[in-house]
């Protein structure tokens, strides 16, 4: 067995222990110190009048939890991302897939106030597909439009663009304490019974994403080898960018806009499991799941005992190593391993 193969395996087999592991932590640590055996009475000796366990049960594990969620889905985005355009710069947050989702979440509050949760998860979706429609439409007019750079840049122009629409349209119509959350990114304030609702929804997006992992393979050689193989490659990018639709959507109507998940992820990934998506995207998803736990207990300390927004953490870490995939790998058109 290839060592590539063993670090996959080592990656999936451990998830459950891992997972558990920043869980408790997620848990324990905050504005209030919980210790572990505490969490283990809220779980198997609850008590209804011991505020700590009903923190707990009503605060800190949902949002452990969903925050597992968002962590998987964005990494798994990006990871179906870059094996489909080819694209090492490629991320829900950089192709303007998360800024399409928050501004039509703007617009349903300002013409929609008394959306419903499951409305805005559909808007969410709606969103995440105008911002994939802009972005690529736009690449596919422009010479040379999707080499790494340019498709990088035409992203973040799209999504600077929506982000400052929302921003003016928020302020207009005064709802922009309302709309903070969605950019800022507050896990803390995630809607336990929204995640709920999104879980259904999520699997439905993992399912899809690791069943178009082989193809995502041959489709990173290149659309002429993958056409040559005897690969429907419309297709194949059409059901990837539902499947990024879904898991961005969902990600971005119950946490908000969080960057560079879904470019660091992937690209460490591919260092440890190899070029192969069939290991890239399940693997990602794991360490993406367990990196913005990671992140999110940070977070709670930067300005204590205040929460702070975990695209702090995520852009901390996020922005340099944007600036080194750009300086390693230049702006050529072709992924390089």
């Amino acid at each position: 067995m290839d060592r590539e193969k063993v670090h996959a395996y080592a990656i999936i087999y451990s998830s459950p222990f891992l997972s558990i592991v920043v869980i408790l932590l997620s848990i324990s640590l905050g504005t209030m110190n919980i210790s572990f055996n505490e969490i283990y009475n809220a779980f198997f000796h609850y008590d209804a009048d011991n505020v700590e366990q009903i923190i707990i049960r009503t605060a800190r594990f949902p949002r452990a939890v969903g925050t597992l969620l968002i962590g998987g889905l964005l990494a798994m985005s990006g990871a179906l991302m870059q094996g489909m355009t080819r694209n090492y710069l490629a991320s829900p947050s950089i192709m303007g897939v998360s800024d399409g989702a928050a501004f039509m979440i703007t617009l349903a509050f300002v013409f929609f106030p008394s959306i419903s949760s499951l409305q805005m998860v559909a808007v969410s979706f709606l969103g995440s597909a105008l911002g994939v429609f802009l972005v690529l439409g736009l690449a596919s007019i422009v010479k040379n439009g999707f080499s790494p750079l340019r498709l990088a840049i035409i992203g973040t122009v799209f999504g600077s663009f929506l982000s400052s629409l929302s921003s003016a349209l928020a302020s207009y119509f005064q709802v922009s304490q309302n709309m903070s959350f969605w950019y800022n990114a507050r896990l803390h304030q995630l809607n336990n019974e929204l995640v709920l609702l999104c879980f259904p929804l999520a699997i439905v997006g993992i399912i899809l994403a690791i069943s178009l992992s082989k193809s995502i393979t041959i489709l990173s050689l290149g659309k002429e080898i993958a056409t040559s193989l005897g690969q429907k490659t419309l297709i194949i990018q059409l059901l990837t960018m539902v499947a990024v639709v879904i898991m961005t959507g969902i990600s971005v109507s119950l946490a908000g806009k969080i960057g560079f998940v879904g470019l660091i992820i992937p690209h460490i990934t591919r260092m440890i499991v190899g070029v192969d998506y069939k290991k890239i995207i399940p693997c990602s998803g794991i360490l993406g799941a367990l990196f913005l736990v990671i992140c999110d207990t940070f977070s709670r300390f930067i300005n204590y005992p205040f929460e702070s927004p975990i695209g702090i953490v995520t852009a901390f870490i996020g922005v340099p190593f944007f600036l080194y995939l750009i300086k390693t790998k230049g702006g050529g058109n072709k992924q390089r391993g």
